[in-house]
């Protein structure tokens, strides 16, 4: 995400994601789990992934209430596309979760929390709720460590005009 957009999300994170389980910032999800021992494989197909794709906007939609938390759902057209080019690459690395998925992107701000607090924050944010936009920077990837998450690297979209390896605060 652009850095005030990335920014803004990341402090509603903070202010609402438990804090024992918050160990990374405001981030978009493409897939949950690729097994580390295809890496090498997935930098090189999300580099030249991101080599060819233009940076992008993102619409947030609405406010969505998960049962156990929070989250801004998006779409573009552009991110439907990404992840299905990916998801096609990787048809014999993804689990379950990831060759299931329906749905929309998001970012979520709160996860893992009693369903009235989460119904609570719900009400709270859509009740001020402006729909707007997020522009895309690049992709980046992390793996799971058992908490925390471990920063592999990141690659800028085509349209910033940064070197191709360089990596970027999304």
């Amino acid at each position: 995400m652009d850095p005030a957009s990335a920014a803004h999300y990341t402090r509603l994170r903070r202010a609402h994601f438990p804090p024992e389980r918050n160990w990374l910032d405001a981030h978009i999800t493409l897939f949950h789990a690729l097994p580390l021992t295809a890496l090498d494989e997935v930098q090189r197909d999300l580099r030249a992934c991101a080599a060819t794709t233009p940076a992008f906007t993102l619409q947030v939609e609405r406010v969505r209430f998960l049962g156990g938390g929070v989250a801004y759902d998006l779409a573009a057209a552009e991110a439907l596309a990404l992840r299905r080019t990916l998801a096609a690459r990787w048809a014999g690395l993804l689990g379950r979760q990831d060759r299931q998925w329906r749905g929309p992107l998001h970012v979520t701000v709160q996860n893992k929390v009693r369903p009235d607090a989460a119904r609570a924050l719900h009400a709270e944010l859509a009740r001020d709720f402006v729909p707007h936009t997020v522009q895309t920077t690049g992709l980046d990837l992390w793996y799971y460590l058992g908490g925390p998450w471990r920063a592999v690297g990141g690659w800028p979209f085509r349209s910033l005009g940064a070197a191709e390896d360089a990596v970027q605060a999304r």
